[in-house]
């Protein structure tokens, strides 16, 4: 069978700010599930600049006969129009989605879009592979586990499918049915790799625990460093980000991955994602040994009281160690935070702000709290009547869509653009910048500066 593999047109705001698309690393694992039995195509539209039209196009010129489409939540609408040309192209081929928000509105996804014939839920490997055979062979589709499907008016949900107990046993993404010459960063091409999966920590603004599992599955450092050869023999790759929840959640195979990148010789720069509580002065040494030049924290709040509530677990000491040991072995940091959290008050978000500016941070991330489906937080505004909109296109984290009490969305907003005004628009900040040559950050700045201005002459 062929089967095309969609990451719709969307300009997303990390691209519009940064300038950078990621590879579809989901779409990128679950062709290589097919390809051995089917012939396999992926249409990544960022990356190509392609337009509605041009989706059209490829598909015409492909003819697919299922056709799978991933999307996040914000864009989940670009979803619904890809569907309808994959219908227009073909009226019987198969239309599945992908991704964290149709795993969690499968039955609404359904209603909402007509042209959509099946939902994938949660981890995709296997279910794919399994559903595309029961396509091909005309097999009752309500055998598959972790779907949610349409037969003729009926929608019907079939039993979760477990997690992949040893994710050794996924084969590396298909890269070469990717345009990987056109992933870029700085004007260096670069890769992302998922070396773990599941998260038990559970925060109350998160889905992955949810969408991964509540418990961690890490693959071995031979596996990732196979991989990471791949990527650098064959697509000369030598910037790579680990996407995964917490790269350092076991301190002892991030150290044995860190040995095995510095053992081959590997002269790379990478980046990853920690929690603070996962960190210890020599598995950052040697981390920095290994190329690892930029940290991601999720820090969320400076203050405690917010912390607790939306169960973090994490201290604010715990948080200032956790920059200094990173500081102190020469490893950037970049710390995301949070303002909007129901617990919010105008004060605590002011801490926040003040927090961020007093640590040794290099770059901040702030977001405005945006209750996704499947988490905690979500269901709890559902029910208790506090969205603003359940226009997904909105939820971007840089509007307000959720009611806080005490704070309105109008101060929400403003103090989200005080929190990175005042952050990077601080003297340290631009000697930083120019010190390591940044000078993309120094437009970026001016340009954030001129657009706050012109909204604050509009108020």
């Amino acid at each position: 069978m062929r089967v095309c593999l969609i990451s719709p047109p969307y300009d997303s705001a990390v691209k519009s700010v940064v300038g950078v698309s990621s590879p579809p690393l989901g779409l990128a694992y679950i062709a290589s599930m097919l390809r051995q039995n089917h012939d396999v195509k992926i249409i990544d539209s960022n990356i190509l600049n392609y337009t509605l039209e041009d989706v059209e196009r490829e598909l015409r010129g492909f003819n697919p006969d299922v056709v799978g489409i991933t999307s996040v939540t914000p864009s989940i609408y670009e979803a619904y129009k890809v569907a309808e040309i994959a219908k227009k192209v073909n009226e019987g081929c198969t239309v599945v989605l992908g991704g964290p928000h149709a795993t969690f509105t499968s039955i609404q996804t359904l209603k909402e879009c007509k042209h959509i014939d099946v939902i994938v839920k949660g981890e995709g490997e296997e279910t794919v592979r399994e559903l595309v055979e029961k396509i091909e062979r005309g097999a009752p589709l309500k055998e598959v586990k972790g779907i949610t499907f349409r037969k003729q008016n009926e929608i019907i949900d079939t039993e979760p499918r477990p997690f992949v107990r040893n994710i050794d046993a996924i084969p590396f993404p298909s890269w070469d049915l990717l345009p990987m010459h056109l992933y870029k960063f700085n004007g260096i091409k670069y890769a992302t790799m998922l070396t773990s999966r599941g998260c038990p920590f559970r925060c109350s603004f998160c889905s992955s625990s949810r969408l991964f599992g509540g418990y961690w599955r890490g693959r071995s450092p031979e596996n990732v460093l196979e991989e990471i050869k791949i990527l650098y023999d064959r697509y000369g790759i030598r910037n790579i980000e680990f996407l995964d929840d917490t790269f350092t959640f076991d301190q002892e195979r991030a150290e044995r991955i860190c040995n095995e990148i510095i053992k081959e010789g590997l002269d790379i720069s990478w980046g990853a994602s920690s929690r603070v509580d996962t960190l210890s002065k020599e598995l950052v040494e040697r981390m920095k040994k290994a190329g690892c030049w930029i940290v991601f924290l999720g820090i969320e709040s400076g203050s405690q009281k917010i912390l607790d509530a939306i169960g973090k677990r994490i201290t604010l000491g715990q948080i200032k160690m956790a920059v200094k040991i990173l500081k102190d072995a020469g490893i950037q940091v970049l710390g995301s935070f949070i303002i909007g959290f129901l617990e919010d008050t105008k004060e605590t978000i002011k801490e926040t702000i003040r927090f961020a500016k007093s640590l040794d941070l290099d770059y901040a991330e702030f977001s405005i709290l945006t209750p996704y489906p499947g988490t905690p937080v979500y269901e709890y505004a559902k029910k208790n009547n506090m969205l603003l909109t359940e226009d997904w296109s909105k939820y971007t984290a840089v509007e307000p869509v959720l009611k806080i009490e005490g704070v309105s969305e109008k101060e929400v907003k403003a103090l989200f653009q005080k929190a990175y005004i005042t952050f990077y628009l601080r003297p340290k900040m631009a000697l930083r910048w120019l010190k390591n040559k940044q000078f993309g950050f120094i437009k970026s700045g001016i340009k954030a500066v001129i657009s706050y201005l012109k909204r604050r002459g509009e108020q």
